[in-house]
């Protein structure tokens, strides 16, 4: 009996930690667990799409089930699964790579993350709560201003919320990387995944307000009778489509980008190499993202805005091939010549170089304006997207995960069980998405519910299901790993993978201040540089002394969930004069909140000096 209440007592702790916690290792763990639980939804929706593709005129679902379905599939994996596992790879090794002891702002770190996990809760509420949005991930107008119910008001609350984790999350890592680096680690010093972090932060400064915009001006025409979308009151529902898109072509490479940092890592480590090009690498990186708000009509080509912006914005488009080419050529130098190991993360990264050039090759293919026209909204666009988006950022965050899971967790992912996920999800995925470039081409549109008999494409819509099922086994032989890892696996030494950077200096998990000393870094690969020179370890850049660390805090928490309260409130107005009591009262939680916090002195604490000379002993 005694032992049942203290594990049970154990396991409230352990909650409580996680709930209050600012520890940027710990919010990495939050980020995961959350994206993952999104990342298995938004899985089990694409599951029940392609059922429903498998054969001619299929009723698997109704045809506005399906709706909502290929909705909240293509909602979910870009905002709650894809962006929310990159911030946990971020948060995991940032710091780390960089010889923090934390991010810059540990509080609002903490808020970003619940606000994230809240506004997903909040989206996903509309399934049970008379159904979720249906005009498409995109939600053009005016089909989204009409859509009957109250699915699209949420897809619009969820989505603000969220994207407001978001901003601060960008933020937050733009700081840290100006303001925290160890000293001696000028930029040219900063691994590539902490270069790709700190361009994709600042593409999601400027990228998400022009989302906010939008998303505001979506909620007032369906909330509050405006008609910024309605072309018979004087509006224009094609601003939604430049809006949506001044975001969404950069919100690509905010999820590329750090896919390309997370490779660059694992090649050079993996081929006992310094990265080659290292410094057109970084510059390549930056043309990227400058180039990526120039191009957001690219998906516009067919609404007519005439043949001088379409030139404009395709010849921008194929500018954008020439800095990914300059990377795929540095990978592939990186390893020529290189003693390559052949591990779990590295299968996944030589996987990625075919398969992303693959997306780019048709990404230069939609960028012709006359072929869009044959291109748009099929099925050819389906599977440029997701070479792109799956064959870049998915493999990406399989990558990162098999390679930092020691330092996250202390343990080895099992390889054997990491190789098969990796071959079965790399041989489904081209299995799902090779032959839709040739449904699109024979004339197959996106977003259609059934297809008809005698159209030619029965055949590739039954391959494509079967790749999807190889990639779902895929993923459950991952969840099995990790779960086989956590109970049995082989405890992680400090450095598994003979690696370069700094984050390999320390134990694997870290200590929750992570360096005793700062670290001085004598160049790029600080590690490695030690290493050659027979040192084994980064030498300290500053003497012993007492440590200041942040407190813990409930108040993101409930701030957070004041909002989502609030967000209800905000969608049932309308209806029920009871909803008032919900938007005020959640909107007063998280502004009582807020003053709490600003008010009260929070000075943090020091671990002394005696306790980590103790700790060394």
């Amino acid at each position: 009996m005694s032992t049942v209440a203290s594990q049970k007592r154990g396991f409230g702790e352990v909650l409580w930690d996680y709930l209050t916690t600012v520890d940027h290792k710990k919010i990495a763990h939050l980020y995961l667990f959350g994206g993952g639980f999104f990342f298995l939804l938004g899985g089990l929706e694409a599951m029940a799409i392609r059922i429903q593709l498998i054969q001619p005129e299929n009723d698997f679902v109704s045809a506005g089930f399906y709706n909502e379905l290929l909705t909240m599939h293509g909602t979910t994996m870009i905002f709650l699964a894809a962006m929310p596992l990159i911030f946990a790879l971020m948060n995991a090794v940032i710091p780390l790579q960089i010889g923090a002891r934390d991010v810059a702002f540990p509080f609002l770190n903490s808020l970003g993350l619940w606000l994230f996990i809240l506004g997903g809760i909040l989206l996903n509420c509309s399934w049970f709560l008379g159904g979720a949005p249906d005009a498409g991930w995109t939600s053009y107008t005016p089909l989204s201003v009409t859509s009957p119910g109250h699915g699209v008001d949420f897809y619009v609350l969820g989505l603000q919320i969220t994207g407001a984790g978001t901003l601060i999350a960008g933020i937050n890592f733009l700081v840290t990387i100006i303001n925290m680096r160890a000293p001696g680690m000028t930029y040219m010093r900063m691994p590539l995944f902490t270069w790709t972090t700190f361009v994709t932060s600042t593409l999601i400064l400027f990228a998400f307000p022009a989302l906010t915009i939008g998303l505001f001006l979506l909620m007032f025409d369906r909330m509050f009778g405006s008609a910024f979308f309605d072309v018979g009151l004087g509006g224009n529902s094609i601003i939604w489509q430049h809006l949506f898109w001044i975001f969404g072509h950069p919100e690509v490479y905010i999820l590329i980008l750090p896919a390309f940092g997370i490779f660059s890592d694992i090649i050079a480590a993996n081929s006992k190499k310094r990265l080659f090009g290292y410094t057109a690498m970084v510059f390549a990186t930056i043309l990227i993202a400058f180039l990526g708000f120039m191009v957001w009509a690219h998906h516009m080509f067919t609404v007519g805005l005439g043949p001088v912006a379409n030139s404009i914005f395709a010849i921008a488009t194929m500018a954008i091939a020439v800095p990914t080419g300059i990377k795929i050529f540095n990978w592939l130098a990186t390893m020529w010549g290189g003693r390559i190991t052949i591990n779990s993360a590295m299968l996944w990264a030589l996987g990625f170089i075919p398969t992303f050039t693959m997306g780019g090759m048709t990404g230069v293919m939609v960028a012709s304006v006359v072929a869009d026209y044959q291109y748009h909204d099929t099925y050819f666009v389906v599977a440029h997207f997701h070479y792109v988006i799956v064959g870049g950022t998915i493999f990406g965050i399989f990558a990162g995960l098999h390679y930092w899971w020691p330092k996250m967790f202390g343990r080895v992912l099992h390889e054997g069980m990491g190789k098969l996920t990796f071959w079965t999800f790399l041989i489904g995925f081209h299995l799902t998405f090779f032959i839709q470039h040739f449904l699109g081409l024979m004339g197959m549109p996106r977003r259609y519910w059934v297809f008809l008999e005698g159209q030619g494409l029965d055949t590739g819509n039954l391959i494509s299901t079967i790749g999807a099922f190889f990639m779902a086994f895929g993923v459950i032989v991952m969840l099995v790993n990790v779960v086989y890892t956590a109970v049995k696996g082989e405890k992680a030494v400090d450095d598994p993978w003979d690696g370069r950077t700094l984050e390999w200096t320390i134990a694997s998990p870290p200590p929750h201040y992570n360096f005793k000393q700062a670290p001085l870094v004598r160049g790029l690969d600080p590690l490695w540089i030690e290493k050659t020179e027979g040192k084994g370890n980064v030498t300290p850049a500053e003497p012993l002394d007492d440590i200041h660390m942040p407190n813990s805090s409930f108040l993101p928490f409930l701030m957070s969930v004041g909002l989502f309260i609030a967000g209800f409130g905000f969608i049932y107005q309308v209806d029920y004069g009871w909803a008032y009591i919900l938007l005020f009262g959640g909107m007063a939680m998280t502004l009582a909140c807020m003053l709490i916090r600003s008010l009260k002195d929070d000075h943090g604490y020091h671990i002394p000096k005696v306790e980590l000379e103790r700790e060394a002993d």
